[in-house]
């Protein structure tokens, strides 16, 4: 039975609880090595901070101060051979969340990134008896572990320090893995303080990977894909792979052979249909993946069909938007709701600000938090334009609850 609500790779690992083995993921970020900074958004829920964890105990010899030797010898990965393996545990690893950081205020907020900073440092503590750090280094280090609050300019470059301070030490350029980078900027445009926040985090990212010659490679993982001029101005070696491209698609959520192999485990074909019909309907460029947190409480509860996904959250966002949006809009939405596929403009960089005043921007947040498919595109002088749908039960019946609260036109 797979577990729920396990999102670190090594405990699962150790409890030995059964998953879905994503490890190929891991091949595919090994043989691109053209791009420095992968940046993968999906919906909530979708597996981002599992394959995180999961690219931590491979790249890193210690997690948690244990050995991860022998963590994949039986995954899809090992199969591959010593191409591949021979990365295992050979690089240090900088791995960070923000997905605690969705405060009312800026400097709650601004307090907690501190405190994960420190965190991080603290996980590499072994750095001040390093040999390999002069003093003055060792004395910035020792700035980050003893205070709760830090300089912004310090808070900016303490991940950036970090990757030098571990490739002095190891001699091998460290990856950095960023787990739910856009969730503090979600709730500051939620809480009024969008501005500062983007400011504050645009110093983090600009610093550590901009030209940063101490760092191998990144990935970074999020729902929205935050315009690139408000967050990664410069950043020049980064790509993004959204729901629109079909590379990595199969790593994040089941895909129809994974969810053949579910239903057959827990003896639940019989209700493969209705348990699609629920779930399925995500389309990652022309790959069909499923919900995988429904998929797996579905499962658990022996097919019991629920809105699972749609309680992980509140919804306000979602909900004041299609609230606060026009007629023509809402008029939209009764389309959908007679599965008519509308067209519209996907603008690919979100930009929080433009949300009331430009209905691209909506419609665009709605695909990439996953209320939304894509189920055709094409690219136009104007941008691009997609055929788009809800893509199953669940979230039709999410989206159907909110006529109550003004989302369907008034006639």
């Amino acid at each position: 039975m797979l577990p729920i609500g396990y999102d670190n790779f090594r405990k699962v690992f150790e409890q030995k609880l059964d998953f879905v083995d994503k490890s190929l993921f891991i091949k595919e970020l090994i043989d691109d090595r053209a791009t420095e900074v992968a940046v993968f958004t999906r919906p909530r829920r979708f597996g981002k901070t599992f394959n995180l964890s999961m690219l931590h105990c491979f790249f890193s010899a210690t997690v948690w101060d244990q050995p991860t030797q022998g963590m994949f010898d039986r995954l899809k990965i090992a199969a591959l051979g010593e191409e591949y393996m021979q990365h295992q545990g050979q690089y240090p690893v900088v791995f960070i969340t923000f997905k605690d950081v969705k405060d009312h205020g800026y400097e709650i907020a601004y307090k907690k990134m501190c405190a994960l900073v420190k965190e991080v440092y603290q996980e590499h503590r072994y750095l001040l008896t390093s040999p390999c750090l002069y003093d003055e280094d060792k004395k910035e280090y020792e700035i980050i572990l003893q205070h709760e609050s830090l300089d912004e300019v310090v808070l900016s470059n303490s991940l950036k320090k970090l990757t030098k301070y571990l490739y002095q030490h190891y001699r091998v350029r460290p990856w950095l893995l960023v787990d739910e980078y856009d969730t503090p900027i979600q709730a500051a445009y939620v809480h009024g303080y969008y501005n500062e926040m983007i400011d504050l985090l645009r110093g983090v990212y600009g610093a550590v990977l901009k030209t940063n010659p101490y760092l191998h490679r990144a990935v970074i993982t999020g729902i929205l894909r935050v315009a690139k001029e408000s967050l990664f101005s410069g950043v020049n070696n980064l790509e993004v792979y959204s729901f629109l491209r079909s590379e990595y698609g199969q790593y994040f959520g089941f895909t129809e052979e994974e969810m053949d192999q579910l239903l057959q485990q827990t003896q639940l074909t019989n209700q493969a249909q209705e348990i699609k019909a629920w779930y399925n309907g995500y389309q990652c460029g022309d790959i069909i993946v499923y919900n995988p947190w429904s998929v797996a409480n579905c499962l658990k509860q022996k097919g019991e069909l629920a809105p699972y996904w749609i309680n992980t959250s509140d919804n306000l966002l979602i909900r004041n938007l299609l609230i606060e949006s026009s007629t023509e809009f809402k008029t939209s939405f009764e389309s959908l709701f007679k599965e008519e596929p509308i067209e519209r403009l996907i603008d690919e960089y979100m930009v929080f600000a433009d949300l009331r005043t430009n209905e691209t921007a909506a419609w665009s947040l709605l695909f990439m938090a996953g209320y939304l498919k894509v189920i055709a595109q094409e690219r136009t002088d104007d941008g691009l334009r997609c055929q788009l749908a809800i893509p199953n039960r669940e979230v039709r019946n999410l989206l159907f609850c909110y006529k109550d609260y003004g989302v369907m036109a008034r006639t």
